[in-house]
């Protein structure tokens, strides 16, 4: 009876918050909230989230003896949890979403996730996929459903706004970025709940120009959520990453940010698909001060590929050699 309950009442919020999306008065709504947050680092004295069921601890529990000291050091480090829609459809995303935060929360944790499903996803590149036109907005709205009433951090759609700008999509990606954050935020306002902290796609100090990038946060809405993510599943070290997300920040109104600090703890050597001689880096923590800097991240799961290239499996697959090079480095 509980369990029908639960769902019962899931789906009735789903299909309240799905009709409140198409009020234009949700913006100020959400604008609210985050004027409550001001300028404060939510993240401060908090621990991140521990995933159980990432490739890293389940590689763990298959690793030969010798690799056990190596691999742990990644499973047992605080890692995003990638959304992604083929693995977690629209009918049962909302409900991962929850058991994942609702068991972060009962070990006094903030969760991180990744939303990775946008139309066209990867522009055909290593990652290519994601959902049609007309099944992301439905998609991202059960994410928000499933993150209601839950603390946690959520980083936007990798590389989308980044690469709009090679693959000639701007606007479109503008646009859906923009819907996006909103059906993110929609349920958790409309019941005055605990919900995410979001960071759009913002690169990395060696691709866009910071005015570049900053113009492109602007048009997609960064004044309405937490802020910014950089370097995501890349290798620039921290402080190239500070610098850069700092200009970043002056020119979107003093943006909040978070860096990816996982694997880069040798910097890039300039590739990016998994490069040789790269290292774990520092790990997932509140930033401290009173910059725009909120924390290092390990938004990249170490270990899993970057797609067919230097030797490793296809994009996102648990890879053994590559994860043991990172740990050893």
């Amino acid at each position: 009876m509980g369990a029908t309950r639960r769902r019962s009442t899931r789906v009735a919020v789903l299909l309240v918050a799905a009709a409140v999306l198409v009020l234009a008065a949700a913006t100020w709504m959400i604008a609210a909230v985050l004027d409550d947050i001001g300028e404060r680092n939510p993240y401060a004295g908090a621990d991140f989230y521990v995933y159980p069921d990432s490739a890293a601890a389940v590689a763990l529990k298959q690793s030969p003896s010798g690799d056990i000291a190596a691999i742990s050091r990644i499973a047992q480090t605080p890692a995003a949890i990638w959304i992604l829609p083929e693995a977690h459809p629209v009918d049962t995303v909302a409900d991962f979403v929850d058991r994942a935060a609702s068991d972060a929360e009962a070990q006094a944790e903030m969760p991180v996730f990744v939303v990775y499903g946008i139309p066209d996803r990867d522009c055909q590149s290593e990652s290519a996929g994601g959902l049609n036109a007309e099944t992301y907005p439905e998609w991202v709205s059960a994410i928000g459903v499933g993150l209601v009433n839950h603390d946690s951090i959520v980083v936007l759609e990798p590389d989308s706004l980044s690469l709009a700008t090679e693959c000639g999509n701007v606007d479109e990606r503008v646009a859906q970025i923009q819907d996006a954050s909103t059906r993110l935020m929609t349920a958790n306002v409309m019941f005055s709940a605990p919900g995410p902290n979001i960071y759009l796609d913002a690169a990395h100090s060696d691709w866009l120009p910071a005015a570049t990038m900053a113009d492109i946060l602007n048009r997609a809405g960064v004044s309405g959520v937490r802020g910014f993510a950089t370097n995501v599943s890349n290798f620039n070290t921290t402080a190239d990453e500070v610098a850069y997300a700092e200009e970043v920040s002056t020119l979107t109104g003093g943006a909040h940010y978070v860096i990816d600090t996982s694997r880069n703890g040798n910097g890039s050597n300039g590739q990016w698909c998994n490069p040789s001689g790269r290292a774990l880096g520092e790990s997932p923590a509140p930033a401290s001060g009173s910059s725009a800097h909120d924390a290092n991240l390990w938004v990249k799961n170490p270990g899993e590929s970057d797609g067919r290239c230097n030797g490793g499996p296809v994009a996102g697959q648990w890879w053994l050699d590559g994860a043991l090079a990172l740990a050893r480095n």
